[in-house]
């Protein structure tokens, strides 16, 4: 059975609630001393749905400065956004930018993005409150203020990760704030959430948010639930010195999608099905994942000029992976040809049913960082100084897997034959990934004067990775150094307007192998990329921001090659994959009502120079040339508290094979929602209804890969969501 442990959400909430009392006893300051000023650092803003400052600034590469003063494009998700569109997963929660793309974001598990075309590493594209964590878990958004979203190289603020860029979850901070949340779809869902937050001493501050959530499938079979707790402390200990504490925990359980295939490796599935599940089984058990993330910070000022921060990060997932998983045709009657590649669905539809158990693979990352920030002259030249030192252990403990074939289906069966399970049990628990990177880092801002500035900065990198296999036998020993420099020019003619150029190097893990490929299991070399980027950003007024940038990211080529060993591919890392784009976005309050967020994106990605004349001069896979995405919050002028939401979503056709010559089709997705704020008894009450797909249009988001495998999944049916926040 899938562990569940809900109970601990109550149990905890209700100790808090009733330890309140008794510290709120000890308090002897007077009411009106609880507010209090931010106590981190600087302090981040966020005006509806546009925001000033990132965390993302604070940590790394551009030194402490406003959105508006860096050298990059940046993304913020705020609070409001994600109350108004009520996201639950990652793939709903990023749709709303048009450089971020899924990238095999099956319903029910786990998912990944791209950004700008590069799929995120899991181990080490995803942030909490700053510090690297373990991605391989289900999104919860309760206790989050907003999520931002560095597009772009990212090797100056992390150090080994993929050229994409970052996802960074900033938790909420400590405020009074005493609100429940009861929510249903037209599914006939149950959500329940509390956030609940105080100041018990003008020093001492806590939020707690606590959901829990039964949720009634899209896809037939995929019932879950979810239970999700999370706490944040602010102490202000001295004037000068201020700790900070963020921790959650969420358990979750419901069976996964498989998602489709091509069929024979060249065609598009014509009738697929939003709300099957492929491959279902009475026997297959849900899969649950228990996760949790805490960072601790502690930030010092020796003065108005001079800042410490000492940061621990601790990202912690078990994931008990049970799936009746669709896969290929290798033991189809309609393949036994070997004419069809077994790794794909037949072209008759058929494809097999493995039974796949995994359970206790746990992941785990933990770091440290150390950071210095500070200001100086050297005569009429400013600058701005950040140097630090960070270490990172990721650990991977996995069983001995069941994947064992259990029948043949297709996609058309109105409903799936059921097979006997496999009678085979996983083995005991093995270290199977242990990784080491150790850095250090530095950059400065030059104020050349009141219009010209100089970023420059490194980071210094030093890995060292050990993979084992199943039994404990080391398979794979890789360590590397490697000094990943960064430099940016901006130009601010005027305070409203910055323009920027800047440039940058990037280190990447390589990827393993597929099984179909003659060099099975191998893991490539590390990936050195570049980015070359210049834009603009424009300060319309103080409610609302456009930014627009152009440009160009290159790292060497991954992929399966044709030739003639006898498995017919070796998977190699030859001539370059260049992505070349152009993407705008606006943010924020466009007139006294209208609120907004736009986003546009062209992107031109292409591998050239592979000696595989098929694979070039087209787009490669799952990267849409064209995206648009626009999401707008009119507040009615003759209805006091009732708003319209409504937006839009548009890709262009997308390759789903390298020779470029199968695409699944353009689309447009139109969704649409009401916002009502009212009060009852003196307390303040919102509704909110969204519904994504208005028209019900049936489109493919995704057809990225996993694992050297490529997969379609077909976007979401009709949903609405409808919730009640009222205030205590």
């Amino acid at each position: 059975m899938t562990k569940m442990t809900v109970n601990r959400t109550p149990i905890a909430l209700a100790l808090l609630l009733a330890l309140a009392p008794a510290v709120r006893a000890a308090d002897d300051a007077p009411q009106q001393a609880r507010t209090l000023p931010s106590i981190d650092v600087r302090a981040t803003t966020s005006e509806g749905y546009r925001a000033a400052d990132s965390q993302l600034d604070t940590f790394g590469s551009f030194g402490s400065a406003p959105l508006h003063d860096t050298p990059a494009a940046i993304t913020v998700i705020t609070r409001a956004q994600i109350d108004d569109r009520q996201p639950r997963s990652l793939s709903e929660l990023v749709r709303g930018d048009a450089a971020i793309n899924d990238n095999y974001a099956p319903a029910g598990y786990y998912q990944d993005v791209s950004i700008r075309g590069f799929p995120l590493d899991l181990a080490t594209g995803f942030r909490f409150n700053g510090m690297i964590m373990s991605a391989e878990q289900l999104l919860a958004l309760e206790g989050k203020a907003r999520v931002e979203v560095l597009k772009g190289l990212g090797g100056l603020e992390a150090g080994v990760v993929e050229p994409g860029g970052l996802v960074n979850y900033v938790s909420k901070r400590p405020a009074e704030v005493h609100e429940v949340t009861l929510g249903t779809d037209s599914h006939g869902s149950a959500y329940e959430a509390l956030d609940l937050g105080t100041w018990f001493t003008p020093t001492f501050g806590m939020r707690v948010n606590a959901a829990h959530e039964e949720t009634h499938g899209v896809v037939e079979h995929t019932d879950a639930r979810r239970s999700f707790l999370s706490l944040a402390a602010d102490w202000k200990i001295t004037d000068k010195a201020t700790l900070l504490l963020d921790t959650d925990y969420q358990t979750s359980g419901g069976r996964s999608a498989s998602g489709y295939q091509l069929l024979g490796g060249t065609t598009i599935p014509s009738h697929a099905s939003r709300t099957r599940l492929l491959g279902y089984q009475p026997w297959q058990r849900p899969v649950g994942i228990d996760s949790s993330n805490t960072s601790l910070r502690f930030n010092y000022r020796f003065t108005d000029q001079w800042n410490m921060q000492l940061s621990a990060g601790h990202s912690h997932t078990v994931i008990d992976d049970n799936v009746a998983f669709a896969y290929g045709c290798f033991y189809a009657p309609s393949c036994a040809s070997g004419a069809t590649p077994g790794y794909f669905f037949a072209p008759n539809g058929d494809y097999d049913v493995y039974d796949y158990r995994s359970p206790d693979d746990t992941r785990q990352n933990d770091e440290v960082r150390a950071s210095l920030t500070g200001a100086f002259a050297t005569g009429a030249i400013d600058h701005e100084l950040n140097v630090g030192a960070t270490s990172f252990r990721r650990t991977v403990d996995q069983r001995p897997d069941v994947y064992d074939y259990v029948g043949t289906a297709n996609i058309d069966d109105p409903v799936v034959p059921v097979f006997a399970p496999s009678p085979n049990q996983p083995g005991p628990s093995a270290r199977r990934l242990t990784s080491w990177q150790r850095t250090l880092f530095a950059i400065d801002r030059v104020h050349l004067s009141d219009t010209w500035q100089v970023l420059a900065g490194a980071r210094f990198v030093k890995l060292h990775e050990r993979a084992y296999d199943d039994t404990g036998v080391l398979e794979r020993d890789t360590r590397m150094t490697k000094t990943l420099p960064q430099a940016a020019v901006l130009w601010q003619p005027a305070t409203a307007l910055t323009t920027y150029v800047s440039y940058g190097e990037g280190l990447a893990l390589g990827r393993a192998a597929p099984y179909w490929t003659s060099n099975d299991g191998t893991t490539l070399p590390p990936l050195h990329s570049r980015q070359l980027e210049a834009g603009a950003k424009y300060a319309v007024n103080d409610a609302l921001d456009v930014q627009a940038a152009v440009y160009r990211i290159s790292q060497p080529y991954q992929f399966a090659q044709p030739d003639d060993t006898e498995a017919g591919f070796t998977f190699v890392q030859r001539g370059q994959e260049v992505h070349t784009g152009v993407e705008v976005n606006l943010a924020g309050r466009v007139t006294e009502n209208l609120r907004l967020t736009a986003s546009a994106n062209v992107i031109r990605a292409r591998a050239d120079n592979t000696g595989t004349a098929a694979y070039e001069g087209h787009q490669v896979v799952n990267v849409p040339r064209y995206r648009t995405a626009v999401y707008a919050d009119y507040s009615l002028p003759f209805a006091q508290g009732l708003a319209v939401l409504g937006g839009w979503r548009y890709a262009s056709s997308n390759v789903a094979t390298p020779d470029g010559a199968t695409r699944v089709p353009a689309y447009h997705v139109f969704d649409a929602g009401l916002r009502f704020a009212t009060t009852v008894g003196g307390h303040a009450m919102t509704w909110r209804l969204s519904v994504d797909n208005v028209f019900n249009h049936f489109y493919w988001r995704d057809t990225g890969s996993s694992g050297g495998d490529s997969y379609l999944f077909p976007g979401m049916p009709r949903l609405a969501r409808l919730s009640m926040t009222y205030e205590l």
